[in-house]
């Protein structure tokens, strides 16, 4: 706060967005008030340290980078390809947007929500009614804007609208996703997801339903992701595009050596990128097993080349079709619609530009650097870890336990502060990320800062507040102390409310330890409480169920 001077540029790079209010219409010419949103970069001490100019520092440091080595050593396993004729790098991305819609001050209990999950009754179904308009106007207010919408559709989560005696829909809980075309500036990719969230969450605010974009709004249930794709194309002196993930034959290869060395970059890199992409508790809550969200730090290339597939169980896959080679790039599957596009994409070039430079530099075929992709734990490699395996074509979920995942892929972070320190003790592999200074080591540090400072706001005055008031709301129904079933259910009930949130001269709570231990700065502490208090108000929650449900 003693040097506040900053400065912003308006970015003529991308495009620049008039945000209109359809609720203000001018009398003079009957059209909304509009407010310009220009994208910019913000500087500070004549330096640039904001995301969007990390993102541009970043693209531009691997486009010259690999330029260099391009010209230095060719193009491994592309003969098709003269590296003389390689003139720049395009780097291709994009965005999936997932969300719950709901009618505003209205419930549905989660058990619904579980049991329409599990009977998959909402897959494949088509939208109805307001969402349907709502959807259907959103999609249509995205081609407007020039983001070229692709596909609005219903997802995994939500249940069957519920009408009121006139026939309206007086209920609505659903999930839904709406993708659009892909850019190729990272930049612009950035920019249309924000831009796209305010266009989805006003146009169902104009037809009555509430928007969230959290990650994982309801425990139990499907979260929200936004899954991200991303390519790296060569422009060649003709003007033609060629995709340096694909292989020359489609059918014999499924990757390039350079595609190959891309992923291989981003999961040897992955627990230091991690705190970027899931810097909340929230979003941790969504990456577990049974929601189809990853949980691994592995990769999928499909079982045969000549057939793609599609595993949706490992964090990020390579996404191909044989009758177009542009299309070839990796979707990350851990983002959600709260992740910093820019420092993600910034993050995941940088990565897999280092896999891609030991692809180039190392002198591997594309058959050795996959075998190194697809090694086994405990073998040795020239890049990857020798105690981890990074490669799999089987379900991550059912075909593994838990013990064996750890094992092969790494433990992966229950906590925003053992998230955290998968960047702090991997020192090297952050050296790796701040090359070329494109992203600063500092300002990395101090992203790292802010994720663990709303940790602990969050932790101490949103999540324990909120399970307080569910522990306070958990009392006693039954009025028949005759019944020992009910008096024993509640006991029980009533020692873990107790033991969660009532302080006694000799014996603190959980709540109280938990805050104590953020407040003194043992993280270590509180990250292990935070995980026990999950699992104890998960334990309330099914005991107060099942002494409810025997109550009249």
């Amino acid at each position: 706060m003693n040097n506040a001077r900053v400065d912003m540029w308006g970015d003529p790079s991308v495009n620049w967005f008039v945000d209109y209010n359809y609720e203000n219409i001018d009398e003079a010419t009957g059209l909304p008030t509009g407010t310009l949103r220009i994208p910019a970069f913000l500087m500070h001490n004549y330096r640039y340290v904001d995301s969007r100019s990390i993102l541009k520092n970043s693209c531009d440091y691997v486009r010259a980078e690999l330029l260099s080595l391009i010209k230095e050593h060719g193009l491994p396993g592309m003969p098709h390809v003269k590296a003389d004729d390689v003139v720049d790098i395009i780097f291709t991305s994009a965005t999936e947007l997932e969300f719950w819609v709901k009618t505003p001050s209205r419930t549905v209990t989660k058990k619904e929500l579980s049991v329409s999950q599990k009977l998959q009754e909402q897959y494949w179904q088509r939208t109805h009614g307001t969402v349907r308009t709502a959807l259907e106007q959103a999609v249509e207010r995205l081609d407007q804007y020039g983001m070229v919408a692709e596909m609005g559709h219903k997802e995994v989560g939500g249940v069957k609208a519920k009408l009121d005696e006139d026939g309206h829909e007086a209920v609505v809980l659903e999930q839904l996703e709406i993708d659009w075309k892909f850019s190729n500036n990272p930049l612009q990719t950035a920019d249309n997801e924000l831009q796209a969230r305010i266009i989805v969450r006003e146009v169902f605010r104009e037809n009555g339903l509430d928007v969230t974009f959290n990650a994982k709004p309801i425990i139990g249930v499907a979260g929200s992701g936004e899954h991200t794709h991303f390519g790296v194309m060569a422009k060649l002196k003709s003007g033609k595009l060629v995709n340096l993930f694909s292989p020359e034959d489609m059918r014999k290869e499924s990757a390039s050596s350079l595609g190959i060395g891309a992923i291989m970059g981003l999961l040897k890199h992955y627990e230091a990128i991690n705190p970027f992409i899931s810097s909340t508790t929230d979003s941790l809550n969504r990456l577990k097993p049974g929601f189809e969200a990853p949980v691994c730090i592995v990769t999928s290339l499909g079982t045969d080349p000549s057939e793609p597939s599609r595993n949706r169980t490992i964090l990020c896959g390579l996404i191909r079709d044989i009758d177009n080679p542009m299309a070839t790039r990796y979707e990350l599957r851990s983002p959600n619609p709260y992740t910093n596009t820019y420092t993600a994409l910034a993050l995941i070039f940088i990565s897999a530009f280092d896999g891609m430079k030991y692809a180039i530099t190392s002198g591997k075929t594309q058959a050795q650097l996959e075998a190194e992709l697809s090694k086994e734990v405990g073998e040795s490699a020239d890049y990857l870890a020798t105690n981890r395996a990074y490669r799999t074509e089987k379900d991550v979920f059912d075909d593994f336990t838990q013990e064996e995942r750890n094992q092969m892929f790494g433990v992966a972070p229950a906590t925003v502060w053992e998230n955290i320190k998968g960047y702090h003790n991997n020192p090297e592999l952050v050296e790796t990320l701040a090359q070329g200074n494109a992203f600063a080591k500092d300002l990395m540090d101090s992203f790292i800062a802010s994720i663990l400072k709303r940790w602990k706001l969050v932790l101490a005055h949103r999540l324990i507040p909120d399970n307080l008031d569910t522990v306070r709301k958990m009392v006693a129904i039954h009025t028949d102390s005759r019944n020992s079933v009910d008096d024993k259910r509640f006991a029980e009930v009533n020692d873990l409310r107790f033991y969660l949130a009532k302080d006694s001269d000799d014996r603190k709570s959980l709540f109280t330890r938990l805050i104590d231990a953020l407040n003194s700065g043992e993280y270590d502490l509180a990250s292990q409480l935070q995980i026990e208090m999950n699992d104890k108000m998960e334990e309330l929650e099914a005991k107060y169920a099942n002494y409810a449900k025997n109550i009249f």
